[in-house]
């Protein structure tokens, strides 16, 4: 009985690497996403001069947004591997914070990105409200909040946790 619970602890422990193929996937995405990026700096570069204040902001606006998302998209590949998958070796150049984010820091910090990239598009459409309704400019600032709160909500889980953690040892 215990040889069979040895191969499946280590058939589930095996299982980890399926994420690896889960990580990969946001690399090629990534990889997608800035050849995107490319495309929208070049038609912010080549424009540049012919486009007001406002569609100025609103467009670096955008190159903003997607750089948040793109940070977004490496810290969750980064520290899911090194916290699901396998430890990355020492390396020079090494990521000063690889290794040092937990499940729950992770969630925090995606959190936290997440009301940035609601913030700059919440801005981006306050700066181009004419286009939009009262009331979906009242549901866009309700769902930033409830962003906001979310993310709150969850860095006081995680203080709460690291205190619990702090008084057991």
């Amino acid at each position: 009985m215990k040889r069979l619970e040895l191969a499946i602890e280590s058939v589930i422990l095996a299982s980890r690497w399926l994420l690896v193929a889960f990580y990969l996937g946001l690399g090629v995405a990534l990889a997608t996403y800035a050849l995107s990026f490319g495309k929208k700096l070049y038609e912010f570069v080549i424009s540049a001069f012919t486009l007001g204040d406002t569609d100025t902001i609103l467009k670096m606006l955008g190159l903003i947004d997607a750089a948040l998302v793109a940070s977004l998209v490496v810290m969750v590949i980064i520290s899911g591997y090194e916290n699901f998958v396998s430890r990355f070796d020492e390396q020079d150049g090494e990521v000063h914070w690889l290794g040092t984010i937990d499940v729950g820091s992770l969630k925090v910090k995606v959190a936290s990105t997440i009301v940035a990239i609601s913030s700059i598009h919440l801005l981006q459409v306050f700066l181009n409200h004419a286009s939009y309704t009262t009331e979906q400019l009242m549901w866009l600032t309700i769902m930033h909040l409830a962003f906001v709160l979310s993310a709150l909500m969850l860095a006081y889980i995680d203080r709460v946790m690291a205190l619990a953690k702090g008084k057991k040892a």
